[in-house]
């Protein structure tokens, strides 16, 4: 599934192409046909993301909500010399019609599990019930930590939490959790409200290079193949990282084996000597340690 510096990125993409344009809105598979109607012929104002919601405004206050799910996808061609005929299951197509002095545009949205005309009551909805999106401006970081710190589930459960955060995936958790040495089912109330200051400037940090590259990487210079004179990841995901998807690899810090478990559906990833499991200084004392 897409993580919410995608979301951010195609907002931008959108924007860039379509703003301000009186657009031909079609549904080439028809399941957005009414939407499509309604809405064929006006001016799209903008593209907006929130976590991993993408809202496109039109005129007269109307927004199209697209989720991309696990399997969507929304391709953006802004320099083609004609609108070719869709192919595939094209659920919504966006087109830019050319003048003298640029070309035609369009846009074409598949395998999305939203695609919906909705008014700005509904998005505001749909935006309240998420949780504060680092890459926004607006976000409220103590939002979230206010679920957190009162929650007894694992924090590689609450980063997931959408209605906790807001455009965090599986790549991102994982990693953000290894570069502060949290256990990803550490109990999400033992965190400390530093711990979650950090965790929060981290993912602003890391998510807004995402952004710009259009990649995920999470190793610190000390860390890159480069210096360590390793060779440079190869996967379908791109981007260099610590434990997302090394299963059984030598960490990167430790040389430890990374290791994973299944969480609510979804593969964790960390490093057993790097992330250890945490122990509260009560569950030490009962131990006979020192606390």
């Amino acid at each position: 599934m897409p993580e919410g510096h995608t979301l951010h990125r195609l907002a931008d993409h959108v924007t860039k192409v379509f703003a301000d344009e009186l657009v031909r809105v079609g549904s080439p598979q028809g399941r957005f046909a009414a939407g499509a109607e309604q809405l064929d012929g006006t001016r799209l104002l903008d593209a907006d993301a929130w976590g991993k919601q993408l809202f496109i405004r039109f005129e007269a206050e109307r927004f199209i909500q697209v989720h991309l799910g696990l399997y969507g996808t929304f391709d953006v061609h802004d320099d083609t010399p004609d609108v070719p005929p869709p192919v595939g299951q094209v659920r919504l197509r966006l087109v830019r019609s050319p003048r003298e002095d640029r070309p035609a545009a369009y846009a074409d949205l598949r395998g999305a599990t939203t695609c919906a005309l909705v008014t700005r009551a509904e998005r505001d909805a749909v935006v309240a019930r998420s949780g504060p999106d680092p890459l926004r401006a607006d976000a409220d970081p103590d939002r979230a930590w206010a679920r957190i710190s009162r929650s007894a589930s694992p924090i590689g459960t609450l980063l997931m939490d959408q209605t906790v955060l807001a455009g965090v995936g599986n790549v991102y958790r994982a990693e953000v959790l290894f570069r502060h040495r949290i256990h990803p089912l550490r109990p999400g109330r033992t965190l400390r409200a530093a711990q979650w200051r950090s965790i929060w400037h981290d993912l602003v940090v890391l998510m807004a290079e995402g952004v710009r590259t259009g990649r995920i990487d999470t190793v610190r210079p000390e860390h890159t193949p480069e210096t360590m004179g390793r060779p440079p990841r190869v996967d379908d995901h791109g981007g260099e990282v610590y434990v997302y998807r090394r299963t059984g690899q030598a960490c990167h810090v430790c040389g430890g084996a990374v290791r994973t478990q299944v969480l609510g559906g979804r593969n964790l990833f960390w490093c057993p000597r790097c992330q250890p499991v945490f122990r509260s200084r009560a569950g030490r004392s009962r131990g006979g340690r020192p606390e």
